[in-house]
């Protein structure tokens, strides 16, 4: 067991690490980036417009594929994450293993499972209405 102190500055570490990386994917988002017709300086078409606003980083796919990709890979993503922190702090830092990851890898499986058809649910909800109200 690690004392107090260790513990405590490596999750302050990570912590400030995670969100040092949130913040600079936000700034990024943020940050202006030229369009089509600023970046080559020409007039393009509205078809062309269209495909490269769907090409874009970030661009969600329309419809139900788009969704579904967009809810697997938020699922996926997070359970791959969650098992990372837990096998970095479980296997790392506390010394534990065998059965009790087995156990957290089957039991954040289950819960993702059981929380995937919800998830799923609520987002095509929430689609739906802002497609309601860009419609209207």
């Amino acid at each position: 067991m690690l004392p107090l102190p260790l513990n405590i500055g490596l999750m302050l570490t990570g912590y400030l690490l995670v969100m040092g990386y949130l913040a600079v994917g936000l700034h990024l988002l943020r940050r202006q980036r030229p369009g089509p017709e600023k970046a080559t300086g020409k007039a393009t078409g509205k078809a062309e417009r269209r495909l490269a606003e769907q090409l874009a980083p970030g661009a969600p796919r329309p419809g139900w594929p788009g969704l579904t990709r967009q809810v697997l890979g938020t699922a996926v993503g997070g359970y791959a994450l969650l098992m990372a922190v837990v096998v970095g702090y479980y296997h790392g830092v506390a010394q534990l293993g065998g059965r009790f990851l087995t156990s957290a890898f089957t039991g954040c499986a289950l819960l993702v499972g059981i929380a995937l058809p919800v998830f799923f649910t609520v987002s095509w909800l929430s689609e739906r209405q802002r497609g309601k109200r860009v419609s209207e």
